[in-house]
């Protein structure tokens, strides 16, 4: 499973996944009453606006976080009678019941290593002719974030090295998960933040924190503060990788 998040403070940072969401939601086409799977759902931003964009329909919101869900749930109080929160390897065979008629997913899927197995487990699901629409880091996502991080380490490799996809490789790995009508484009979207503070606990919180888990407390702080100097500017230099496709 994906390691555990602080939701409580992702929740408060000001993230740029806001503006993706949007977007993302806006290339998603839906009559209103489909049902739709929010796939890693996190703490249910994004989820809110696909409920608001579906007012007799249903979401089913999977995450590998329970403290993520624990936080989507307390976010959308009131509405989850429209919900079904599952907690899931997005990998794996999806448990819950039937299929959807669409997949959504924002800022997720560059969390997970295997995407031949992740596009065939949420095909597994989607109805004949559903539409998949997703946004997530891709070739090119925070280099100047991992040469910071490389420099702190003194060219030490410490094992959470990303790998983020491609334009070919992911229409690839779509296709073979049974997908046509596939549409793939990567998109620069530098985020810039408050150098201090702001900077540090977005760094701590949404991309150091799978390295920041394998450290003492006492060297949590002085990573993140050394990173952060090490920028340029108070910018994460991200590309995301937008793409939409049908199931065959």
């Amino acid at each position: 499973m994906p390691r555990e998040w602080d939701a409580r403070t992702y929740d408060s940072l000001p993230l740029p996944h806001l503006g993706w969401g949007v977007r993302a939601l806006g290339r998603l086409p839906l009559r209103g009453d489909e049902r739709v799977l929010d796939a890693g759902c996190g703490t249910g931003r994004d989820t809110e606006g696909l409920l608001n964009r579906l007012p007799y329909g249903r979401v089913v919101a999977v995450d590998g976080s329970v403290r993520m869900l624990d936080q989507l749930r307390e976010r959308l109080t009131g509405r989850l009678d429209r919900i079904e929160v599952v907690h899931a390897d997005l990998t794996k065979p999806l448990p819950f019941d039937g299929e959807v008629d669409a997949v959504f997913s924002v800022a997720a899927f560059h969390w997970i290593d295997d995407h031949a197995a992740l596009f065939a487990a949420l095909a597994s699901r989607m109805r004949s002719c559903a539409r998949l629409v997703a946004e997530c880091g891709g070739e090119g996502n925070i280099t100047s974030v991992n040469t910071a991080v490389a420099e702190v380490l003194g060219g030490e490799r410490d094992g959470h090295d990303w790998r983020f996809a491609g334009v070919e490789d992911t229409r690839a790995r779509l296709a073979a998960a049974g997908f046509t009508d596939i549409d793939v484009t990567l998109r620069p979207a530098p985020a810039r933040f408050e150098r201090g503070a702001q900077l540090e606990s977005f760094l701590a919180t949404v991309i150091l924190g799978a390295r920041l888990d394998g450290m003492a407390e006492s060297e949590r702080g002085p990573f993140v503060t050394a990173v952060a100097a090490r920028l340029a500017e108070p910018v994460v230099d991200y590309v995301r990788l937008e793409f939409s496709a049908m199931r065959a």
